[in-house]
């Protein structure tokens, strides 16, 4: 049975809803009352269907209503009565969601553009918000606004703001920050402790005033939303080590360390280790936060030492490489023998708290040489590339001549690798008296005087020209004050230990052999590789700007060195590269030579 009444109910979005007649058992009294005059026998039970299904009929469409005011909740990707900064996104696809809210920040974009008033301790500044990345993350922020929680019930008659994703680059808003805090940012003053001889020295920590930059970028991405002044406060921060744990560290180890020598004990014997030798290895390193730890550098322990581990040690030795019937000859190297070092400087550490005991053992392993024989092979050193000559006078009586020997002897046979600098002074070190040079005339304060050394300038220059035609890269060198015929104008070099040196790389694939030679009135240096260039040569653009000597009285005396004086003048050299039949590169090298002026020993006629 369909229950409508006589009329049709007026139209409205409700839905229809199909009712079927359902009989229900009676659960009245087992006789039931007589009927009322002219009622019908079963009225009773009809009235009571009717009234059932009449309440079925408005509880399926009271579900009706419900489920489509469901439907109506969540429709969109943001739950309806959702906004952000005031901007209604509810109701929307993200799509949707995304332009509504890119045309409110474009409302508001003044406001956001506006510069920043940020007061850091005591000082005031203005930031731009531009340059400091801060910026408003629209996709992450409808994402954030698509995943808000709601509540069904809520979706209806609710609302939520979500906060805007606010991007800042932390980094750079902390350099501003702390160019607007100056001086009234100070950075910890982290604890040390060194040595002075066997002395420790001691800073002790104290603590810093400065930003906290995840702190920083918060406060300043609140204040410029909610457009409120800004305050961002200067943090006290403390080393890690604090003052007491730093004169633990002092009583308990430094001072016990450099008290008594330790005994280093091998298979090969034993060395000591003086207080010395203790306190130049011994390091106290403290990392950003300011925790200081101790170690033992092993390698300032081995410099510390110097020959005394020649006691227990072999020194591995390269292979080298020798000129023999005009032709590179490959001499076989030989391993050593060397400390441990792995463990070493642990073990020593844990022995220098003590009194007693202060033993440590090492270990000796075999070291190969760091160039074989094999490896010097095949560095492609097979031909003479260039080779140059320079002139002396004196015979190997001078100690000029000396000179020359002794510094031509200790770069002979070296071989400097693909990519490698090579450093004259690093090679040789101090070239003093304790080295075998002697006293010759040098150039000094724009004179000539005597001073240990004195021609190696010649070696140099003699070097530098070798390395020049071979075509190799030039990295330092200095032509001298004033020119002397026995060298080739500009292309020449000076030296003095330590402040002038003369470097070259090896700017080929291949290695290279640098051979010297001399006699009693020359020397030669040649270069050995693999040729890669047809030819190299200089040419001379015309001397300018020549100045003429002056006459100078020097009082008479051993210091006194006479000379004959020299014009000066500038020049240019340019260096021809020539490769495949063409110039491949033209190097321009130019110098001003002082007129050397005439030294004379006596005093200025009257």
């Amino acid at each position: 049975m369909t229950l409508y009444g006589e009329k049709s109910p007026p139209a409205d979005d409700r839905p229809t809803v199909q009712v079927t007649a359902v009989t229900w058992p009676d659960d009245g009294p087992a006789t039931a009352p007589a009927p009322a005059v002219g009622e019908p026998e079963d009225t009773p039970r009809r009235g009571r269907r009717m009234r059932i299904l009449l309440a079925a009929g408005v509880t399926g469409g009271v579900f009706a209503a419900v489920a489509g005011a469901g439907a109506w909740a969540y429709a969109g990707d943001v739950p309806r009565g959702t906004t952000v900064l005031g901007a209604e996104l509810g109701g929307r696809s993200r799509t949707d969601a995304d332009r509504a809210l890119r045309a409110e920040l474009d409302r508001r974009a003044a406001a956001l553009a506006a510069p920043l008033r940020i007061t850091v301790g005591q000082r005031t500044a203005e930031i731009n918000p531009a340059d400091v990345g801060l910026a408003i993350d629209v996709p992450a922020t409808v994402a954030a606004a698509a995943e808000a929680d709601a509540h069904p019930v809520s979706r209806l008659v609710g609302s939520r703001t979500v906060d805007p994703v606010v991007t800042i680059d932390v980094d750079r808003l902390d350099a501003a920050l702390g160019k607007a805090a100056g001086n009234e940012a100070r950075g910890m003053t982290m604890p040390a402790i060194t040595f002075k001889g066997t002395t420790p020295k001691v800073v002790q920590p104290k603590p810093g005033l400065a930003l906290d930059p995840q702190r920083s970028a918060d406060l300043v991405r609140a204040g410029w939303l909610a457009g409120d002044p800004i305050t961002v406060p200067l943090v006290e921060s403390h080393p890690a080590t604090t003052a007491e744990e730093l004169d633990k560290l002092v009583t308990e180890l430094a001072k016990p360390a450099v008290a008594l020598p330790v005994t280093l004990r091998t298979d090969k014997g034993s060395v000591k280790v003086p207080p010395a030798a203790i306190a130049k290895s011994l390091r106290f390193t403290a990392d950003k936060t300011g925790k200081l730890t101790p170690s033992v550098d092993v390698k300032r322990l081995r410099t510390a030492l110097g020959d005394d581990l020649n006691a227990i040690e072999v020194p591995p030795k390269d292979a080298t490489m020798t000129i023999s019937g005009g032709q590179p000859k490959v001499v076989e190297g030989r391993p050593g023998q060397q400390l441990d070092t792995a463990d070493l400087g642990r073990d020593l550490l844990a022995v220098l708290p003590k009194s007693e005991g202060r033993e440590v053992t090492g270990e000796l392993k075999p070291t190969p040489p760091a160039l074989t024989a094999e490896k010097l092979a095949g560095l492609g050193i097979k031909e003479r590339v260039s080779t140059f000559t320079t002139r002396f006078t004196g015979g190997m009586a001078s100690s000029r001549s000396q000179n020359i020997a002794t510094i031509a002897k200790e770069v002979d046979g070296t071989v400097v690798l693909s990519g490698k600098t090579f450093s004259l002074n690093g090679h040789t070190g101090e070239r003093g008296y304790a080295q075998g040079y002697r006293d010759a005339p040098v150039i000094l304060d724009g004179k000539l005087v005597p001073g240990v050394g004195g021609g190696t300038s010649q070696f140099t220059t003699t070097l530098f020209n070798a390395t020049y035609y071979a075509g190799l890269e030039d990295v330092e060198h200095k032509p001298h004050s004033y020119w002397f015929d026995r060298y080739p104008a500009v292309i020449e070099s000076t030296i003095f230990w330590p402040d002038l040196d003369f470097k070259f790389r090896n700017n080929t694939e291949y290695g290279l052999l640098i051979d010297t030679s001399f006699t009693s009135s020359s020397v030669t240096v040649s270069i050995w590789s693999t040729k890669i260039y047809d030819s190299v040569k200089t040419e001379y653009g015309p001397r300018r700007n020549i100045t003429t000597p002056k006459v100078i009285h020097l009082e008479p005396g051993p210091s006194c060195i006479p000379s004959n004086g020299i014009n000066g003048f500038t020049q240019d050299a340019f260096r021809v590269i020539k490769k495949g039949g063409v110039v491949v590169k033209r190097e321009k090298f130019s110098w001003r030579y002082d007129a050397e002026p005439r030294y004379v020993c006596g005093p200025k006629p009257s």
